[in-house]
């Protein structure tokens, strides 16, 4: 037996660790207990400081339920999804169109619809048309491709918000034919804080931080032997678009919606945005995100 200063008890912890028999999960949890404790000597961690952590995550646990997801929302405003996500794709073996945060609002199941609907059940607003192609990376269409699409109302809610997961509503999926083209009706979504009625919220004001997201159509887009691309659209006239508060936002996502006589539904304003799929390689999934219900289930 040896007596364990701030340094010598983490050769300890690594210790008895190492026989775990999962090698992933030895090398994942190796790293996470030297990091932590190199953060806690960096900052000098307080016993009073590290219960208010303590505390703090366990308020985020009690915060979650099948309709909201407040350690995705969490990992989101930390930036930490994003990293995530910028990691999985640089494993992937080819690169397609750019992707962006699930963020904690998506849902499975929402209605196939035929090409062209409206997804908003009742617009108050000016409709505008979402359209393009959906292509492997050589540009040749690709046909039976799922396009899920989901947003935010022109008030700023989603569905779960603003209906309490009773009913879906500015949601839709898509089924592209041979020519591989997509197309539905909307409305512009509004911009958008992040639920700041919880303990995400409260650390975000703390911050300094507005906590706003700007305008944006999430787009989850799966095919046959390709890779799963989960992405958004950004309207660029957003005045929070420099400033996204999950740190979503890239330059080749940023659409306006406009004037086009291209458009498959004419007299509408279009924004017309293609997709391009990577191949998948073989065993390849994985999101940065998950439909809230599907992780409260997991954990029962």
């Amino acid at each position: 037996m040896r007596d364990l200063d701030e340094f010598t008890v983490t050769d300890e912890a690594l210790e008895q660790m190492a026989r775990t028999k999962n090698p992933r999960l030895k090398e994942i949890m190796d790293a996470a207990v030297r990091h932590l404790h190199a953060f806690a000597r960096d900052v000098n961690l307080t016993p009073e400081e590290w219960l208010t952590g303590i505390q703090f995550l366990t308020q985020v646990g009690h915060a979650c339920t099948p309709l909201r997801q407040e350690f995705i929302l969490l990992s989101d405003v930390l930036g930490l999804s994003a990293v995530v996500n910028a990691l999985h794709d640089k494993k992937a073996r080819e690169l397609g169109s750019q992707s962006s945060l699930l963020g904690p609002f998506y849902r499975e199941g929402a209605p196939l619809l035929p090409m062209g609907a409206q997804i908003v059940e009742t617009p108050t607003v000016e409709e505008i048309v979402i359209y393009g192609k959906i292509t492997d990376n050589d540009g040749t269409p690709l046909p039976n491709a799922l396009i899920q699409v989901w947003q935010t109302s022109e008030r700023g809610g989603y569905d779960l918000q603003e209906r309490q997961g009773e009913s879906m509503d500015m949601r839709g999926n898509f089924m592209t034919g041979a020519d591989g083209a997509y197309h539905f009706r909307t409305v512009r979504p509004l911009g958008y804080s992040i639920p700041m009625d919880g303990p995400v919220g409260t650390m975000v004001v703390s911050q300094g931080r507005h906590g706003m997201r700007p305008s944006h159509i999430h787009c989850l887009i799966g095919a046959e032997g390709h890779r799963e691309l989960v992405t958004a659209l950004y309207f660029g006239d957003d005045p929070n678009i420099d400033s996204d508060t999950v740190f979503g936002v890239s330059q080749a996502l940023v659409v306006e919606a406009k004037d086009d006589p291209a458009s498959p539904i004419p007299g509408l304003r279009a924004v017309h945005y293609d997709f391009r799929l990577a191949k998948a390689a073989p065993g390849e999934s994985g999101r940065v995100g998950a439909d809230p219900t599907k992780l409260m289930k997991a954990a029962e």
